[in-house]
């Protein structure tokens, strides 16, 4: 691993582009070394837990809407779509768009936390949907999928968006397009170029993720991967994009990060070294924000020892400087106590999972979400209840270098009206790598299994599992196993989408 050092230069140094950045991320796509057999194994079971958390979103509205529009873009050779059956085809940049969309919708899927706050997962989509239109197989899938995931946690790490109000995507869209540079087998200077622009085309602000949060949340790897693929074109193409992109005089550094006299360290693997970056990643047991997955695990511990909720008088949740002001009161938006609000809000409020976990004393992907839960009385009554503060200590272990040391959790202290105090606190989930219970290869297959068991026939649940088990063996043309399809009327063929401009002159 080498860490270069990455800042703003005036014009007049004539930045080499050897010293820039985006080069540097080209030039390890264009060369990784071999992949380890435990990085195979997690890219396998990623693999499955995209497919999960897709086909149970499958009949949702930003899905089906997403689905419609790829389903206006047919192509003989493309790609396929999540539920559909394989002779169902899309250009590669549509089927990254519908089932990058069908992925994220429940917020359910893998994170990287650090300097900044991901979803490393969002690239495997696209990366799919591109292998399948190029002919590729499994051993260089799971290739660009290692690389994508490497150069996005060594950007997280090093690199902070939100604390510029911007969206996680800026990150995101860079790795993607490393990852399809990798699958391609394509030249750093052609990687190079796609990565300039995907950085140049993907900044956008924050203010998709506070607020009335709405579908475009789910939408984002979407739109993401579709651009990666587009800037990959283009640059195959031998078109040039803007450089330096993170460097120059009016770079994003210079005028949508820190600044001019800003100075990142980025660490990446030399050309040649092995990727490792998914093992630092960690999925989601529970359909929520990932600051809060601790915290249900804590609360679903907790909620039995306080009898009648009733008679809780005051909760206070001391944590992080992220989970306070992005989910917490802290956030000072009056949506996240609101029943009335989108459920893509309220799984951004912690104080409405915290008031949920502790009387189900369970969590579910649609019915902790359900219009009637949020409004129901004893809920309202626990949830208004709820208040964060950031405490250093919190913050602290959020941002500790060392990922055997960081908590994304915090302290519970539930007050009842006769002065009596309920205690409890949880650095990390449950299901993360360092928690109670690390999941492993069974734990990403009974999450599969529990949420297609409806859907999915055992038969064609076995022949997925296998399939994504031996990822990397997988033949050029037999990428299609990795999209499931359900069975006959399973995907609802009329689900409202609207009429948009791509249901013209289909006829």
């Amino acid at each position: 691993m080498k860490t270069h050092t990455v800042r703003v230069h005036p014009s007049a140094d004539n930045l080499a582009r050897e010293d820039q950045l985006a080069w540097k991320i080209a030039s390890f796509a264009a060369d990784c070394g071999p992949l380890d057999p435990d990085v195979l194994d997690m890219i396998a079971c990623r693999s499955v837990d995209n497919a999960s958390v897709a086909l149970a979103a499958i009949n949702r509205a930003p899905v089906a809407a997403a689905r419609a529009m790829a389903l206006a873009h047919p192509r003989k050779g493309g790609g396929t779509l999540f539920g559909l059956p394989a002779t169902t085809r899309v250009d590669a940049e549509w089927a990254a768009w519908a089932n990058a969309t069908a992925v994220r919708e429940l917020d359910f899927h893998d994170t990287f936390l650090a300097a900044d706050y991901s979803h490393p997962g969002d690239s495997i989509s696209p990366l799919v949907a591109a292998a399948q239109q190029v002919g590729a197989d499994g051993a260089a899938l799971a290739r660009a999928i290692a690389v994508a995931y490497e150069v996005h946690v060594a950007l997280v790490k090093a690199i902070s968006l939100h604390k510029y109000k911007k969206d996680h995507v800026a990150h995101l869209a860079p790795a993607t397009t490393a990852g399809l540079g990798t699958l391609l087998g394509l030249s750093a200077e052609t990687i190079f170029q796609a990565v300039n622009q995907a950085v140049h085309l993907s900044f956008s602000t924050r203010q998709s993720r506070k607020g009335e949060i709405s579908s475009w949340k789910a939408y984002v790897p979407g739109f993401s991967g579709k651009l990666a693929i587009e800037c990959i074109d283009r640059a195959m193409r031998g078109e040039k994009s803007p450089s330096p992109i993170y460097e120059g005089e009016d770079s994003v550094i210079s005028w949508m990060l820190g600044g001019p006299d800003t100075v990142y360290s980025v660490t990446l693997p030399e050309p040649g070294e092995s990727p490792r970056g998914i093992l630092e990643t960690y999925t989601k047991a529970h359909s929520a924000e990932y600051q809060a997955q601790a915290l249900i695990d804590l609360a679903i511990e907790l909620g039995g020892q306080i009898g009648d909720l009733s008679q809780v008088e005051d909760i206070l949740l001391e944590t992080s400087h992220h989970t306070h002001y992005v989910i917490g009161t802290g956030a000072n938006d009056p949506q996240k106590s609101d029943p009335e609000a989108s459920r893509e809000t309220l799984d951004h409020s912690i104080m409405y999972i915290l008031a949920v976990a502790l009387e189900d004393r369970k969590w579910h992907h649609v019915d902790s979400y359900t219009v009637e839960r949020a409004r129901k009385a004893d809920t309202l009554g626990v949830w208004h209840k709820i208040r964060t503060l950031e405490t250093p200590e919190w913050t602290t272990r959020y941002h500790d270098p060392d990922p055997d040391k960081r908590a994304f959790g915090g302290k519970i202290t539930i007050t009842l009206k006769d002065g009596t105090t309920i205690v409890g606190e949880r650095g990390v989930a449950d299901a993360h790598p360092n928690g109670a219970h690390p999941w492993t290869w069974p734990d990403y297959v009974g999450k599969f299994r529990t949420l297609t068991e409806d859907a999915l026939p055992q038969a064609q649940q076995d022949a997925f599992l296998d399939a994504a088990k031996g990822f990397a063996n997988l033949k050029a043309g037999a990428l299609d196993s990795l999209v499931p399809a359900l069975p006959a009327g399973a995907v609802t063929p009329d689900a409202p989408t609207g009429q948009g401009i791509f249901d013209r002159g289909l006829e």
